[in-house]
């Protein structure tokens, strides 16, 4: 028996990557920094122990206060950009033991390059950052992991415009798809939302943008209450499939909207892909995307208090995140208990 690990189990860290001159950060490259910055040191203050990829360790040291660096991991690599949930490690527990997945990621369907990313976690196995004996080459399939989500109880809710894109697997049927599901991650249950799609998103419909599982029976979600909004109708159409849909024991869901972000827009004028949606889930906390709305920031933190109420949640300034089309969730990959080499901490 195995199972994908939902994202609240206890973890060790968080996995980030920091923006260099090789990365589409480079034409923004001093603001990117700062983000990134700030995102370290939200965590670190926070007690989460942040593993950071970097291209050159003495140079990525000096981005942060002294007081700062025993919450760091410093890991030399390379790769192309810094979006480590799609390309990092996706954890099951297989009869009792951590599995680190190392799913195929080929830049969301062939769109941007992805050389260096998929070889990332091969990279991190080579370098023993993995724990002994959890790694698994899984690459012959492609799965990002912002495109899978798991209430841990057996069920995984994705998309059908992700996992059947032709340009990941060939364009798998939704049967099929499952079938790669239940095979590799275990699972007994799958719900694919056929609609939902954020303007400006280059994911295919990435779940971490649209629908969230919690505990309890919950599904946080994007809505729209602004029939003017070009988004309006698919987010409708949406919010009424996932009413419909039931969890593995045939009970519906209990449904928590989230708002949508102020509409966000890029230097060319083309909309960006806001959505309070991205967060990160850890022990005992929750990072929160917010883009300085202090209506909606202040509704979305107070909504995901009712589905995680002994969370403390914490906003951050994604604005910049989302300038390349992604935001907090898509920027990290969190570190279940006994998933990294524990010497890697200590350095």
């Amino acid at each position: 028996m195995k199972h994908y690990l939902p994202e609240w189990t206890p973890c060790d860290g968080v996995l980030l990557a920091l923006p260099h001159e090789d990365t589409d950060w480079a034409y923004m490259l001093e603001e990117a920094l700062s983000q990134y910055k700030l995102l370290v040191e939200t965590f670190v203050r926070e007690d989460i122990h942040v593993v950071l990829l970097c291209k050159e360790r003495e140079r990525a040291t000096k981005n942060f206060e002294a007081s700062l660096l025993s919450g760091i991991t410093f890991v030399e690599t390379t790769y192309n950009d810094t979006w480590t949930r799609d390309y990092g490690p996706l954890t099951i527990l297989k009869h009792g033991d951590l599995r680190a997945l190392d799913f195929g990621f080929n830049g969301w369907g062939l769109k941007f390059a992805a050389d260096k990313d998929n070889l990332v976690n091969r990279n991190l196995h080579k370098m023993s950052v993995f724990s002994k004996g959890i790694y698994r080459n899984e690459s012959d399939f492609i799965l990002e992991g912002g495109s899978v989500d798991t209430d841990g109880e057996g069920t995984i809710l994705t998309t059908t415009r992700c996992l059947c894109s032709p340009n990941r697997n060939g364009g798998l049927t939704k049967h099929r798809a499952e079938e790669q599901l239940r095979k590799r991650l275990g699972a007994q249950h799958v719900l694919f939302l056929d609609y939902g799609e954020l303007i400006g998103d280059d994911t295919d419909s990435h779940i971490d943008t649209l629908a969230r599982m919690a505990p309890e029976n919950i599904i946080l979600f994007t809505g729209c209450r602004d029939l003017e909004d070009p988004q309006f109708e698919e987010l409708l159409k949406m919010r009424a499939q996932l009413s419909m849909f039931r969890n593995a024991e045939g009970e519906p869901f209990n449904l928590v909207e989230l708002p949508l972000p102020d509409p966000i827009f890029d230097e060319n004028g083309q909309r960006l892909p806001a959505t309070y949606a991205n967060y990160l889930v850890t022990t005992d906390k929750i990072f929160m995307p917010v883009y300085l709305n202090e209506t909606k920031d202040t509704l979305a933190i107070q909504t995901m208090k009712i589905a995680f109420p002994h969370h403390k949640v914490i906003g951050i300034d994604c604005r910049t995140l989302i300038r390349q089309h992604g935001s907090l969730h898509c920027a990290t990959m969190q570190l279940p208990q006994g998933l990294f080499n524990p010497v890697m901490f200590d350095k």
